[in-house]
């Protein structure tokens, strides 16, 4: 009996360091509370977890991209209504506000049922198990994935294509995805990829290197681009951050210093403006 009990001490000590190494069992998302879920791995296994305090922006702060605006959010209004809709390419210039705008879709639409899960690239591969969970949902979800840049090897990239062309499953009416990169395609573009195109009388084709290049962009309905401000526009959107931050008015010497701000950054754009806003913001507080 002794050689038995500690047998079963034995036992019992050997099941509790085992466990110390196996992933932690995971609560089902509770999607009616929550809005945006981040989707990760532990081991082999994948989850949903929770954002608990996600990005709270509007439309009417972002600035400038009027136009790209009244796109998406048609799109995303067809999407949560239960009519058809696509998924969306955001491509251009760094801080114009590609990744803002889609968490303002969200913010603008949770209470009509919008959900948000953002994939990161190394876990494209798991897009199928992804919907697979999540498609017999009330609930409309956008599979969020942020400043994708591939080479046309990578997992993630062929993963990627297949869900966005459906393979042999239909993808799921609820799902749609939408995806921001600083490239058209997606995927580095080289001098040598044009070497092999023909001309064919008066016809060009392009090379299968180039036609790879683009399939995956093509799969995307929408595409909306994105450009660098102009000074005027970027003074507008400084103007407004600085409003924001109770800076009524911005005088000559802050419009200086915005511009030179920008010169130092190499950039014209949302972010930097809203950078400057905050700086210039706490400057004059501290003073104060």
């Amino acid at each position: 009996m002794d050689k038995l009990e500690k047998l079963c001490n034995r036992a019992d000590r050997l099941l509790g360091r085992l466990e110390n190494f196996l992933p932690a069992e995971q609560p089902e998302p509770d999607w009616q509370t929550g809005v945006a879920f981040h989707w990760r791995r532990q081991g082999n296994t994948g989850f949903f977890q929770p954002i608990l305090h996600p990005h709270q922006i509007n439309l009417d702060a972002l600035y400038g991209i009027d136009a790209q605006k009244q796109q998406i959010d048609q799109n995303t209004r067809q999407f949560v209504q239960g009519f058809s809709a696509n998924n969306v390419l955001l491509t251009g210039a760094r801080g114009t506000g590609k990744s803002s705008l889609i968490k303002a879709l969200l913010n603008q639409y949770a209470n009509d049922g919008l959900r948000l899960v953002e994939v990161e690239k190394q876990h494209l591969v798991d897009l199928h198990d992804i919907v697979a969970v999540i498609r017999r949902r009330s609930e409309r979800f956008i599979l969020f994935c942020d400043d994708l840049s591939f080479e046309t090897d990578e997992p993630g990239y062929k993963a990627l294509k297949v869900v966005l062309d459906g393979s042999v499953a239909t993808v799921s009416d609820n799902v749609l995805i939408y995806a921001t990169s600083n490239r058209r395609h997606m995927v580095p573009e080289y001098m040598r990829d044009n070497l092999d195109t023909r001309h064919l009388g008066e016809e060009v084709h392009p090379s299968e290197t180039i036609e790879e290049k683009i399939a995956l962009s093509e799969r995307f309905g929408l595409w909306i681009s994105f450009y660098p401000f102009d000074q005027v526009q970027y003074l507008n959107i400084v103007s407004h951050w600085l409003a924001d931050f109770g800076i009524v008015e911005m005088d000559a010497k802050t419009r200086l210093e915005a511009l030179q701000w920008a010169l130092a950054r190499g950039s014209r754009s949302g972010r930097v403006a809203w950078q400057f806003a905050r700086d210039c913001a706490g400057r004059r507080q501290c003073v104060n």
